[in-house]
């Protein structure tokens, strides 16, 4: 059984974590995770990925503590290294990713979250935070790098080492999150996050933009300014040879709202 379902609509992938009870990740749950970013990344009709985890408790309580106490040390490292690389395909992939967190997000659950563009929380749905110094380690799937860029050096090291969690509304302050939007049900939270990812979609959106935004911020932040730059502008020629391009220039000087394809 997969433990990542994978579902489309829209243009939008949903991809759901779903190891019951807390959505714990195992070196198998990241392989299906790893291939289903794939999956969405191959699909030219996929323009946005959704990622949540499944029921109304938990987004991803992390890796799966029992896994790690009864693998050995090279497994760890392995599973670490996979688990990075899965995270980082994510993020390079051309198209908007937001993580829809309906529950809990700790330790490696907020690390995926952190490999996201965006972040939307169900407000007072679960607690969020790295506590993996209480268990003697760190966060190792990209935690200490991801937090610091996101929110500062030295914010993330505080967080980080006093290992606590703290509510979604606190991490909005932090930057750590972008929204934290008021749900009745885990159904009506989801049906928002959806919705808004359909925002992002032809014909509303120029889905090949938006995803080449990505993409320069993602790569160019992590660079000189200059590399930063030139990429910027190979991307730039990309989408002006787009079709979604002429049109967006068509429609502004015919003072129409243009109609997107995504090509």
């Amino acid at each position: 059984m997969a433990l990542v379902d994978y579902a489309t609509s829209a243009g939008v992938a949903l991809l759901t974590l779903n190891d019951a009870p807390v959505n714990g990740y195992t070196h198998e749950m990241m392989k299906d995770l790893d291939a289903a970013i794939l999956e969405a990344r191959f699909d030219n009709d996929v323009h946005v990925i959704v990622i949540t985890g499944h029921g109304e408790r938990f987004f991803c309580a992390g890796a799966n503590i029992a896994m790690l106490r009864e693998s050995d040390p090279t497994f760890k490292y392995y599973f670490c290294l996979h688990a990075n690389e899965t995270l980082s395909r994510l993020e390079h992939t051309p198209k908007l990713c937001i993580a829809a967190l309906n529950g809990h997000a700790v330790g490696g659950g907020l690390e995926i979250a952190l490999a996201c563009d965006v972040r939307i929380a169900r407000k007072g749905a679960g607690k969020i935070g790295l506590p993996e110094v209480t268990l003697g380690v760190l966060p190792g799937t990209g935690g200490t790098q991801r937090l610091a860029r996101l929110i500062g050096k030295s914010r993330a090291i505080q967080l980080m080492c006093e290992g606590q969690t703290f509510d979604f509304d606190v991490a909005l302050t932090y930057g750590l999150v972008n929204e934290v939007w008021e749900a009745a049900s885990h159904r009506e939270f989801m049906d928002k996050v959806l919705a808004y990812g359909r925002t992002f979609t032809p014909p509303n959106r120029a889905a090949l933009a938006v995803g080449r935004i990505k993409r320069a911020v993602q790569t160019g932040v992590e660079v000189g300014l200059e590399q930063g730059l030139a990429l910027e502008r190979e991307l730039q020629a990309e989408l002006f040879a787009s079709e979604d391009a002429r049109e967006g220039l068509a429609a502004f000087t015919e003072k129409r709202t243009p109609a997107f394809q995504g090509k």
